[in-house]
């Protein structure tokens, strides 16, 4: 789901803040043709690197040890929020900017709330998603299943006019 709202294309730098093991920053190297990965803890990026050598992809890029919106591109297409740390600043960073996309993904209701709030107050808001995974289990010889804690995804274009959109 979050490759299809990233949307990437060959042409596309891709911007992740946040890359802790590297795992979006490897999909998209593999769409994008630049990626430019944030990460303030120094052993979250050695993972990063670590993980791209063992993966393929085309994409040129590029790791940077440092807390967004501190080095965000300023030529960045797309950017994905995989944490809530700066979230705001980092909204406001990639609007003035001009990023094309906005994705953030979420976990903790209050901050999905505050966080739907911020994009709205910055006309971004195209798109709120709820995303749980639920594992099978036998039960009594018949099948039940144990939900995982679901994910909150934002997706947001500037001045795109959602009908999610506008203020709160």
């Amino acid at each position: 789901m979050l490759a299809r709202k990233l949307a990437l294309g060959p042409d596309d730098h891709f911007v992740e803040v946040g890359s802790c093991t590297g795992a979006v920053t490897i999909e998209a190297a593999r769409r994008a043709g630049r990626v430019t990965a944030l990460e303030r803890r120094g052993e979250r990026l050695e993972a990063t690197r670590a993980n791209l050598a063992a993966n393929e992809y085309d994409a040129d890029v590029q790791l940077i040890n440092a807390e967004a919106p501190e080095q965000l591109p300023e030529d960045g297409d797309v950017v994905f929020l995989g944490g809530s740390r700066n979230y705001e600043c980092v909204l406001d960073a990639a609007v003035a900017a001009g990023y094309d996309r906005i994705v953030m993904n979420v976990s903790r209701l209050e901050v999905a709330g505050e966080a739907a709030r911020a994009f709205r107050d910055r006309d971004l808001l195209d798109e709120v998603l709820c995303l749980q995974m639920a594992t099978g289990y036998d039960l009594a010889g018949a099948t039940s299943f144990d939900a995982d804690n679901p994910v909150y995804m934002l997706v947001g274009e500037p001045g795109s006019n959602n009908d999610l959109g506008g203020t709160a």
